[in-house]
């Protein structure tokens, strides 16, 4: 069989950013691969491809557009890299039987390792310190005292796998640990707290680990941040969309909140220039899966999915 005929038998995808140059290699031997990303002109690729796409690669953030799907009339599999699916229509992906995919548990240990590395830059001033002995300002006198981290209280909103992931590693700062979720659980010792705003009010330390989409939509506003008070750290892992960024800005910058670590945010990548200018606040480039071992793992399974999908088997990690 000629190359020609090879390339008609292969699945025609459309990946929508970029991945680890193996994770490429890859799709490129597998698939003909419509890279959306880096083009000049996004419309003249999609009017060439559009109706011979099977399959959308695309990652949790930045999800799959209705309207796009829209203009994909064969599509088939939506593989995401990543677990958030509140970026893709899964009502209409149903209703027209097209599959969709995460990428589960390759990446629990990552973000959870990034939330309390968030808990602890931002309590003891760690971009702060790094910044004050790169200018100098050491020779003129001491920093000013940070928080302790060990022995606070911690709550988490959203006790999936990465909410319980960091509450594990919280035991070893010997944190008392409370939770809320759309309901209890029975396999946990946390405390169970009914509502966020009282689970604000009882934390020292608030981490947001929760799914995005309408359900969660701005529930971290003013009266959590109010309840989480002067001295308390938000910390967001989950999305941009649950924290009320405007009431953040405000309750950070009139004294009613004591500090926050953020990597997810309203309008990626356009984060807020209030937030760029505050001390108290460290901000990371929604980076929290971004190692080399875990996004090379998300990559393979996104290739898992779609291979199974186009052998006709069932997606190793399906959502839809």
């Amino acid at each position: 069989m000629g190359r020609s005929e090879v390339l008609k038998v292969r699945p025609e995808i459309l990946v929508m950013q970029p991945f680890m140059k193996p994770i490429e290699a890859k799709f490129d031997a597998a698939y003909v691969v419509h890279r959306l990303y880096g083009v000049k002109d996004r419309e003249a690729l999609l009017a060439e491809v559009a109706e011979r796409i099977k399959g959308v690669v695309t990652g949790g953030a930045l999800g799959l557009p209705r309207d796009l799907m829209d203009r994909l009339p064969r599509l088939e599999v939506v593989a995401i890299n990543g677990i958030g699916t509140d970026a893709v229509d899964l009502t209409k992906a149903r209703e027209r039987g097209i599959r969709v995919a995460t990428t589960p548990n390759v990446l629990t240990d990552d973000v959870a390792d990034m939330a309390m590395g968030l808990i602890l830059a931002t309590s003891r001033q760690l971009c702060t310190g790094d910044r004050f002995v790169r200018s100098g300002q050491w020779l003129k006198g001491n920093l000013p005292l940070a928080r302790k981290v060990t022995g606070k209280r911690l709550g988490v909103l959203g006790l999936g796998k990465v909410g319980r992931a960091i509450a594990k590693r919280a035991e070893a700062f010997n944190m008392s640990i409370a939770y809320t979720d759309i309901r209890s659980f029975d396999d946990v010792s946390y405390t169970f707290v009914p509502t966020l705003k009282d689970l604000a009010n009882e934390s020292d330390i608030l981490v947001v680990a929760a799914a995005g989409g309408p359900q969660s939509q701005g529930i971290v506003n003013s009266d959590v941040l109010n309840a989480l008070g002067s001295d308390g750290i938000l910390i967001n892992v989950g999305r941009g969309s649950i924290v009320d960024e405007p009431a953040l800005i405000a309750a950070l910058t009139g004294g009613r909140l004591g500090g926050a670590g953020l990597d997810v945010f309203n309008d990626e990548p356009r984060v807020p220039e209030a937030l760029w200018k505050l001390d108290n606040v460290v901000l990371q480039p929604h980076q929290a899966s971004a190692t080399i071992e875990t996004r090379i793992a998300m990559g393979e399974l996104i290739l898992a999915n779609l291979s199974a999908h186009f052998a006709g088997k069932p997606l190793p990690t399906a959502v839809v």
